[in-house]
């Protein structure tokens, strides 16, 4: 084990609450800041001891919060010439006995350490062995005899549970470690296994779609599983296999199924995981499952192309080629279910369209099997970069002679916001994909119609249209263009608002205020942070803001990001309903993007922002209006060389010390006079930036009415 635990600098940025940014500022500023002992250049480590002295000596850390002192003591437990995941696997034991025997904690709790040494790692088996059986209690590696360390992270995780129970305890813990992993460890995101077990019918709503010929529970099978979740969103009601590579992650899965299933569920659970190379070394031959969920390894070269040559699971004797490994995942998904059973796969988008897997793709299609494509947005899976495609198949019963595909571009039809994975509107996502589904499956079933095409969003396409030199399966290759959103009507409309906007900006002498040359003169100034210390005004940070989605039917407050602000338009999220709003703005507010830019906001009432939940990276300050003019506050935060003054520079950013912002010293009434220019300029920027929006929005409405022939050029 380490004698000197370390941290990096994200992880010391989580204890004092701060971001990345603000450690590289310490560094720099600080020549007592402790010096790195370990890591690379670009990611240093430290000695957490240090660290954790220094920052109590600024003032920045007074009490490890609970979880952090767990994930300590679990990385102090970590031996490097041992099993890695060794800790989380004892956590995970402790907890489910938590879980399922509390009572038995309670009874140990109080005994001296060198009783409980011996007593607890006996009771943490008795309980694994009653919930998964003694031989995936055997793959626990469970301890023998604990540590004080080990006694230390005991009584730490049952302090835990008492806040957030036993089975959210053990997801905080996993979340640290996939963090702290984000290069190895890639977990499904909760909305995206949701999605893929809703297809497959199972999870929430199962109940919907049987699954015909079954009398006994569901079975489900994830040949890549990870942490499993997958088989999380499958349900407990289902009995559940997996595999993965790394047997670790397969015990670190067994036990979060295992604190996810209530502890009523008599044992032995229908936890089946194991550990291997599935498509080398099929830990499960001969299962055949109802439903097959995977987000397999993508671009693997070396997953046994030459060994597999004459392998039983390539259809008619098509070999997956050696660059094509996710297909050789499909068809080991495939073979892995029963017939009628289901199959749904994340997959890159590429193996779509690469030429060299168009023979086991047309072979897939020819037979039935494959039965949707769906193409995701991107941020909706890992890599969040990448618009995914979600791949639904079928293996086809002897009689069964359906030979149609469909294909649904969601990525479209719901492109991700800016923001990434964090804005994806799921329940629009899901209900979208899932209605155009059910549709179709029912079609298949029941030798009922198909649903009708819809233009730019999905398409039932027969096999044979597909069979060419190519067999490209992306969606939006083959659906039908959707109509243009504007009719000559609506054309008509926005060109009269525009013209309109434009007339009303030709007047200046309206809009703009009149100036006069004056005398220079030398005004002494405050900054941001005396103003806050006199109580002339309030300043607050949005930190992470509150949690957000794409705006839409049931949605919650607007959410203003600082994308918004700086672009000056309305709020483009929502925050999700039932959720306490964190900060939000009202009339009187100054709002400012924390990344500066030169953009500072008063909010009146009734404009876009009245109202608003503020979103990661914004400033609101709170100016008491018998002092200080909110108008004049933020036009002069919006002077070049304000802001320039209070700016810190990183390599791709520039980052705005919001207490550093210099005012001058004015009478209030001054202040309301000149605050009463700044708000025409403001209000002059706003109609100019409408104005360029609502002429970029004509110029394209025009051009696809007159590409899709609904309108043409007037003689």
């Amino acid at each position: 084990m380490p004698d000197r635990p370390e941290v990096t600098a994200v992880e010391i940025a989580r204890l004092a609450g701060v971001g990345r940014a603000a450690v590289s500022n310490w560094r720099r500023r600080h020549p007592d800041f402790p010096r790195p002992i370990g890591g690379t250049d670009s990611s240093p480590t430290f000695p957490l001891d240090q660290v954790e002295q220094w920052l109590r000596s600024q003032g920045k850390l007074a009490e490890l919060p609970l979880l952090e002192q767990a994930w300590r003591l679990t990385e102090t437990l970590r031996d490097p010439a041992g099993p890695p995941l060794a800790p989380l696997l004892w956590a995970g034991a402790l907890l489910l006995l938590l879980h399922r025997m509390p009572q038995d904690w309670t009874e140990l709790a109080d005994r001296p350490d060198t009783r409980l040494a011996t007593a607890l790692p006996r009771a943490l088996r008795r309980t694994a062995e009653a919930a998964l059986g003694t031989p995936a209690t055997d793959t626990l590696g469970l301890p023998a005899l604990a540590g004080s360390t080990s006694l230390d992270l005991a009584r730490l995780l049952a302090r835990l549970a008492e806040q957030h129970g036993p089975t959210g305890t053990y997801e905080q813990l996993l979340t640290r470690h996939a963090e702290a992993n984000s290069r190895q460890l890639a977990p499904t995101p909760p909305e995206a296994a949701a999605l893929l077990a809703a297809l497959a019918g199972a999870g929430p709503g199962a109940d919907a779609w049987p699954h015909e010929g079954r009398t006994g529970p569901v079975t489900v099978l994830d040949p890549a599983c990870g942490l499993g979740a997958l088989l999380l969103a499958a349900g407990p009601d289902t009995a559940r296999a997996g595999q993965d590579l790394d047997p670790g992650y397969a015990a670190l899965a067994l036990l979060r199924l295992a604190l996810h299933t209530p502890a009523a569920v008599p044992g032995p659970l229908t936890l089946d995981l194991r550990s291997g190379d599935a498509l080398r070394a099929d830990a499960h031959p001969g299962l055949t499952a109802d439903l097959v969920l995977c987000q397999p390894p993508y671009n693997e070269r070396d997953w046994g192309h030459d060994a597999l040559q004459y392998d039983t699971r390539w259809p008619g004797g098509v070999v997956p080629p050696r660059g094509e490994s996710e297909l050789a995942w499909v068809l080991h998904c495939l073979a892995h279910t029963r017939p009628g059973g289901l199959a749904a796969l994340l997959l890159p988008p590429t193996v779509a369209s690469r030429r060299a897997g168009r023979r086991v793709r047309a072979e897939l299609i020819r037979s039935g099997a494959l039965r949707a494509v769906v193409a995701l947005p991107a941020g909706a899976a890992p890599p969040y970069g990448v618009p995914l495609h979600l791949w639904v198949l079928r293996r086809p019963r002897p009689d069964d002679e359906f030979r149609h595909l469909l294909l649904l571009d969601a990525a479209a039809t719901h492109p991700t916001a800016e923001g990434g994975r964090e804005r994806v509107d799921w329940p629009a996502l899901g209900r979208t994909v899932l209605d155009a589904w059910h549709a179709f499956d029912a079609a298949a079933r029941t030798g009922g119609p198909l649903p009708a095409d819809r233009p730019g969003v999905h398409r039932a396409v027969a096999a044979l249209d597909l069979l060419d030199d190519e067999t490209d399966l992306s969606p939006a290759r083959h659906l039908p263009a959707a109509a243009p959103a504007a009719g000559a009507d609506t054309l008509s409309h926005l060109r009269g608002r525009l013209g309109e906007l434009l007339g009303e900006l030709a007047d200046l002498d309206h809009r703009l205020p009149a100036v006069t040359a004056v005398p220079a003169v030398t005004t002494p100034v405050v900054t941001v942070g005396e103003l806050a210390r006199g109580g002339a005004l309030e300043i607050h940070s949005a930190g992470p803001g509150g949690p957000g989605r794409a705006s839409g039917p049931g949605s919650g407050a607007p959410l203003l990001t600082d994308q918004d602000l700086l672009a000056g338009r309305p709020p483009s999220g929502a925050t999700d309903p039932g959720h306490p709003e964190a900060l939000t703005a009202r009339p009187g507010d100054v709002l400012v993007p924390a990344l500066g830019g030169e953009t500072a906001h008063a909010v009146h009432a009734g404009d876009r922002y009245d109202g608003a939940v503020l979103g990661p990276r914004l400033h609101l300050l709170r100016p008491d209006p018998a002092q200080l003019d909110p108008d004049f506050l933020a036009g002069r935060l919006r002077a070049t060389g304000t802001t320039r003054r209070a700016s810190s520079h990183a390599s791709t950013t520039t980052r705005l010390d919001i207490r550093r912002l210099e005012i001058p010293r004015l009478p209030v009434e001054r202040q309301r006079t000149l605050g009463a220019a700044f708000r025409r300029l403001a209000d002059f920027h706003t109609a100019l930036t409408d104005a360029a929006g609502l002429g970029r929005d004509l110029a394209r409405a025009l051009t696809d009415a007159i590409a899709s022939g609904t309108v043409e050029p007037a003689e």
